[in-house]
C-alpha cells in the first residue's frame, strides 16, 4: 500500500502541479481519497511521501503561503511546456503520419504535462497538402537507421507513379552504401554511394519498401563535401560563384536560402533591385529554382552560366510559340 500511495501521489503532483499552479496537503489528501482505500493517509505521512520522492530525485519544490500553509509543485520535467508545444505543432504538420499515428505520438507527449498544460495542446496548425503516403514512414526510417549503424549496405525496392496514379515499385540488385539521412523540403532522403562506382545516389525514404540489410561493404564510403550552397537534393555538377541580380523584396529569401554563402554587394539608387554575389553548386535544380523567380532575379555572372540559363529559357520559350 506504501509504494501504491506514493505512486499516486508523484502521478497528482505530475498532472496537477506547474510552472503556474501548487496543491496543499489538503489537496492531496482529498485526491488519494479519490484513489481507494486511502482515506485515512495522515499529513504526516504525506509530507514524509514528498520527503522520499525528493530524496529519490525528483524536484519538488515547497513554497509557504497564506496562513503559512505549505504549497508543493513538481518542477525539473524532462521537457518544458513550450518544448512539449513544439514538438506536438510539428507533428500535427507532419504530412507523412496518419491521424492515428499523430495522435498517439501527442497522447505520449501528454504524460510529461499537467491536467491544466495538457488542454493547451491541441495543435490549432494545420496543414495544406494535396496528397499523403500509404507507407509507414517510421518504421521506413528505423530500419534505415538501423542498417546506417550496423554499417551494412542498404538492399530496397523504390517506387514512382504511373500514368494510372499508383505507385510501381521496382526491385533490381543495388550494392548502396547508406551514409546518412536528409530532411529536405518537407521530406526525408536516404544519401547512399555506390559501392562498384563510388558515385552519390538519393532516395526518397517514403518510396522505399521492403528495406533490409546486405552485406558490410569492402570500404567505408564517403560522401563528396561541397563548399556551397545548394538549391536541392540531388549533387551539384560544380561549384561556381554567381552575381544575381534581385528584386529587393526578395533580399530576405535569398539570404535565407543562401546563408553564409550571400555577400550583398549593394543596391541601385532607387532601391527596386540588390546585387548579390552567391557561391552556389550549379545543376537542373539550380536552373529550375532561378526560373521560378522569373524577371526578379537575373544571373549577371559568370557568362557561361548565364549563356546556359539562357539557352535553357529559350527553350521553354519556344514551347509556346
Amino acid at each position: 500500500m506504501e509504494h501504491e500511495r506514493i505512486l499516486y501521489l508523484l502521478d497528482y503532483l505530475t498532472r496537477y502541479t506547474n510552472e503556474k499552479r501548487t496543491v496543499t496537503i489538503h489537496d492531496i489528501r482529498r485526491y488519494l481519497e479519490q484513489c481507494g482505500d486511502l482515506s485515512s493517509v495522515s499529513p504526516l505521512t504525506i509530507r514524509r511521501d514528498i520527503d522520499r520522492l525528493i530524496l529519490a530525485g525528483y524536484a519538488i519544490e515547497i513554497t509557504n503561503g497564506a496562513h503559512n500553509t505549505a504549497h508543493y509543485r513538481l518542477t525539473g520535467r524532462t521537457f518544458t511546456f513550450n518544448e512539449i508545444r513544439f514538438i506536438v505543432d510539428s507533428v500535427s504538420i507532419n504530412r507523412f503520419l496518419s491521424n492515428a499515428q499523430k495522435k498517439r505520438l501527442v497522447k505520449k507527449f501528454e504524460q510529461f504535462c499537467s491536467e491544466e498544460d495538457v488542454r493547451k495542446l491541441i495543435s490549432r496548425i494545420t496543414l495544406n497538402e494535396q496528397s499523403g503516403t500509404a507507407l509507414n514512414l517510421l518504421e521506413n526510417l528505423d530500419r534505415v537507421h538501423n542498417v546506417i549503424s550496423e554499417q551494412r549496405k542498404i538492399h530496397f525496392e523504390y517506387g514512382k507513379y504511373d500514368t494510372e496514379r499508383q505507385v510501381r515499385y521496382y526491385s533490381k540488385k543495388r550494392e548502396m552504401i547508406p551514409c546518412r539521412i536528409v530532411y529536405f523540403n518537407e521530406r526525408f532522403y536516404l544519401k547512399c554511394v555506390d559501392e562498384a562506382t563510388g558515385a552519390p545516389r538519393t532516395y526518397r525514404i517514403d518510396r522505399m519498401r521492403r528495406i533490409s540489410a546486405g552485406d558490410q561493404p569492402k570500404k567505408k564510403a564517403q560522401l563528396p563535401v561541397y563548399d556551397a550552397a545548394v538549391t536541392d537534393i540531388f549533387e551539384p555538377e560544380e561549384c561556381r560563384t554567381v552575381h544575381l541580380r534581385v528584386n529587393r523584396v526578395l533580399l530576405d529569401d535569398m539570404l535565407e536560402q543562401f546563408g553564409q554563402y550571400a555577400t550583398v554587394l549593394g543596391d541601385d539608387q532607387a532601391g527596386k533591385t540588390v546585387e548579390l554575389r552567391v557561391r552556389v553548386g550549379i545543376s537542373h535544380g539550380f536552373y529550375r529554382w532561378l526560373m521560378k523567380y522569373g524577371s526578379d532575379v537575373e544571373l549577371l555572372a559568370p557568362k557561361s552560366i548565364r549563356k546556359e540559363f539562357s539557352d535553357r529559357i529559350q527553350a521553354v520559350a519556344e514551347l509556346y510559340k
